[in-house]
């Protein structure tokens, strides 16, 4: 009896969202592409995109630590490369894990995927991390009234609710890096998110050839909604209007996955992110199938503070969902004949 083929799961967004998820997965699959979102432009990232000319470092750093190995080595180099410097000192609050992946990209001929290539060695992670695209660009909000905000770090930290964002957009078109492209054809499943909606997850789709390849991918295309609101981003979205929002950047097609957590949050976790402006988002309506063919309800949270999805949960419900996809793959080849 042959060995069963391990899943081969995308997971498209960036920051911690997605951390969550991908330090859950290895323990299950080591066939995990994480395509990054190359567009942040706050903190050590920022500094080090606007003074040096570097790649937005941070997203990448945070997904190869939670890919990372599990043995003392790896505990020690996580810790190092996590630690942050004082904003108030002259390293400006830089991120060690930064400044190795800005050295290692200055001192290799293959510049940023060199530095993930060796960092991910260094780190013994498992799967992979892959840059949306390496080429630049500066993500842009187009608010209802027409004022443009230039800059991921300026949309995500806006903080007023209105005039709410009318699009994000790139402020020039970049090509997808390959790698992604090639991931997301060969996948089981791909997952869009957890993390923020227009600076995590949505960004990915900007770049050219990505939204053309998650329409021909055989893979199934889930979207892990949000489970709270962020104030200058999503204030007042419930779960139709997030999974909404995805499938219009994807240009109409239908996911073929929304998945929405239903776990209620106790009034004193909320309490947290009342001067965030923040709210649980309301999971219920039937208007979330307009934009997916299957909405997956479950209990998922890790209540926290901080209110996040608990992410073995979601890693099981992703390979169940991945398993689901490659056995029908498994049988139409076998109705039709093919190896």
């Amino acid at each position: 009896m042959p060995a069963q083929r391990e899943s081969r799961v995308v997971v498209i967004g960036g920051g911690s969202g997605s951390a969550v998820l991908l330090k859950s997965l290895k323990k299950h699959t080591s066939n995990i592409t994480a395509i990054i979102s190359m567009f942040d432009s706050g903190g050590s990232t920022g500094i080090l995109r606007e003074e040096f000319g570097y790649p937005p470092l941070g997203d990448i750093r945070q997904c190869l630590l939670a890919l990372s190995g599990d043995d003392q080595k790896a505990d020690a180099l996580r810790s190092a490369f996590e630690f942050r410097f004082s904003s108030s000192s002259s390293l400006r609050g830089h991120s060690v894990g930064n400044l190795i992946l800005a050295a290692l990209t200055s001192a290799l001929d293959t510049g940023v995927t060199g530095a993930i290539s060796e960092l991910s060695r260094m780190l013994d992670i498992t799967g992979r991390v892959v840059p949306v695209t390496l080429q630049d660009a500066q993500l842009c909000a187009e608010l209802a009234n027409g004022v443009v905000v230039v800059g991921e770090s300026k949309i995500d930290q806006r903080g007023e609710e209105t005039p709410p964002i009318k699009r994000v957009f790139l402020d020039r078109h970049v090509e997808a890096n390959p790698d992604a492209l090639d991931a997301i054809a060969e996948a089981d499943v791909v997952v869009l998110g957890p993390g923020d909606l227009y600076t995590s997850v949505v960004p990915n789709l900007l770049a050219d050839g990505v939204c053309e390849a998650l329409r021909e991918t055989r893979a199934s295309v889930a979207y892990v909604c949000n489970v709270m609101t962020k104030l200058g981003e999503t204030s007042g979205y419930d779960a139709a209007r997030f999974t909404g929002t995805i499938h219009t950047y994807l240009g109409g097609l239908k996911l073929d996955y929304a998945v929405v957590n239903t776990q209620s949050i106790p009034e004193d976790v909320q309490a947290h992110y009342v001067t965030e402006g923040a709210h649980p988002v309301d999971p219920d309506g039937d208007e979330i199938l307009e934009f997916a063919q299957h909405v997956v309800r479950d209990l998922l949270l890790n209540l926290g503070p901080p209110v996040r999805h608990d992410g073995e949960k979601l890693a099981e419900l992703v390979l169940r969902l991945a398993e689901r996809t490659s056995r029908a793959r498994e049988a139409r080849n076998l109705s039709q004949g093919t190896a």
